[in-house]
């Protein structure tokens, strides 16, 4: 393929046979000729040269660049080479595009490197979705500001590394990360007593979902915003934001079992008994056998055990004063609990359970028996006594202020007990009046 020449320099160097790279030879050699070796030579890289013979220069190069081409053809000043070429000269070369496809070939291949070298490794990545999912798994074993600094430090690696890549595919993933160990901080934020920051990190994660059609995600950061809605006294929005994720599509049972479960906590703190019996039976349905990739491939905190569920639903139980409902969910949720291995038993389920096993009692006025079913929550470290433990003692500890039990003993040591237990807590502590008002209501 052949066209005319733009300038006398590409006639010319069609004419004398100088595609760029003999081009370069002798500008370089002639350019010594007349200077010498000297760094400040003038050189002509491939795209200058293209600009050179395309006529897209404004004005002329440099002085010396000059000297260099008049010396390569001395009939001419430079003006006239970067000047048309003679067009009524017949036998004008056409101007031979070999060295410009080649030229284009280059400049593709030269994109194709950058954008590969704005791009990380896979392995990065890699490494980077196995420490998240790593924490998931043994948040159980972590203390709730452990949690937190880990998910933070993970989050701002995240970071640094979606700024590293422009590959579309690449940020995707690490977007759906990041919105992962925003859903861990969140609830490591909730589990400190820090309800309005840990509301802004759930509202990040579904964010984060939401922009990358990543509908589990979505769908866990709706269910903690519903329990932060209303351990914050918004049950109404708690039972919104729980509906609205069992809505969404490509999540599978362990999602639907924790959403039916949160919802029947909802119903309960409304009072609409009928509602929150039908989600907790929903939440125990066998399902469709349908998994997704977060709720159980990643699982951990993200995941919703059996023993957490029954933990759960005990409480909803509670809430709508079924003491015997809630005795059998406690129960089995610690034996199921009992049936992992050491490193898998939960702290946070171990001691939930087992102060609604004590609660339940109570309100069928059996001290004793609930004064053994709190054993286990007084060796949780303190900081491990995250809220919804704290809640759950707290409640018992005002149960037992009533007037029926004022000079009894044994409820006056447990509500020194609990008193002692709940203030060292890190929601006690830490935690903002919003907090408290959780706790001491």
């Amino acid at each position: 393929m052949r066209s005319t020449p733009r300038t006398l320099l590409a006639w010319l160097c069609a004419r004398d046979n100088l595609p760029y790279r003999r081009f370069d030879g002798k500008f370089n050699q002639i350019g010594v000729r007349l200077f010498g070796h000297n760094p400040n030579n003038p050189t002509c890289g491939e795209s200058q040269f293209r600009r050179w013979t395309a006529g897209k220069l404004v004005g002329l190069p440099s002085p010396e660049a000059r000297q260099v081409l008049e010396a390569m053809w001395p009939e001419y000043t430079a003006q006239q080479l970067f000047g048309p070429p003679p067009a009524d000269d017949p036998q004008a070369p056409a101007f031979d595009l070999e060295e410009r496809v080649q030229m284009t070939a280059r400049e593709a291949h030269d994109g194709a490197d950058a954008t590969a070298a704005a791009s990380i490794s896979d392995n990065t990545i890699d490494e980077l979705r196995d420490q998240v999912v790593s924490l998931a798994r043994r948040y159980h074993r972590l203390s709730a500001a452990k949690a937190y600094e880990t998910a933070d430090n993970l989050r701002r690696e995240v970071e640094r590394q979606r700024d590293r890549t422009q590959m579309p595919v690449q940020q995707q993933t690490l977007m759906i990360l990041n919105g992962q160990t925003a859903a861990l901080l969140a609830v490591a934020a909730f589990d400190l007593g820090y309800f309005p920051s840990a509301r802004t990190l759930a509202r990040a994660a579904a964010v984060y979902g939401e922009s990358t059609r990543f509908s589990p995600l979505q769908a866990y950061a709706d269910g903690t915003l519903a329990y932060i809605a209303y351990h914050s006294g918004e049950p109404n929005e708690a039972l919104a934001k729980a509906k609205r994720a069992l809505t969404y599509g490509g999540i599978g049972d362990t999602a639907q079992r924790r959403l039916h479960a949160i919802a029947a906590r909802a119903y309960a703190h409304l009072g609409d008994v009928s509602s929150a019996r039908q989600a907790i039976q929903l939440s125990g349905d066998a399902g469709r056998d349908v998994r997704d990739e977060l709720h159980d491939a990643v699982g951990g905190e993200f995941g919703f055990s059996a023993e957490r569920l029954a933990m759960s639903n005990s409480t909803s139980a509670l809430l709508i004063g079924d003491a015997q409902q809630a005795e059998v969910e406690a129960s089995r949720a610690l034996v199921l609990l009992g049936e992992k291995g050491q490193d898998e038993q939960s702290t946070h389920v171990r001691a939930g359970a087992a102060a609604d096993l004590a609660y339940a009692r109570l309100l069928t006025d059996n001290i004793e028996g609930a004064a053994d079913a709190l054993t286990p929550i007084w060796t949780v470290p303190a900081e491990q006594r995250n809220t919804g433990i704290v809640v759950r003692a707290a409640r018992i500890g005002r149960h037992l202020a009533r007037p029926k039990y004022h000079g009894s003993q044994l409820p006056a040591e447990l509500r020194e007990q609990i008193e002692d237990f709940t203030r060292a807590s890190p929601p006690y502590r830490l935690g903002p009046p919003v907090t408290l008002l959780a706790i001491q209501s």
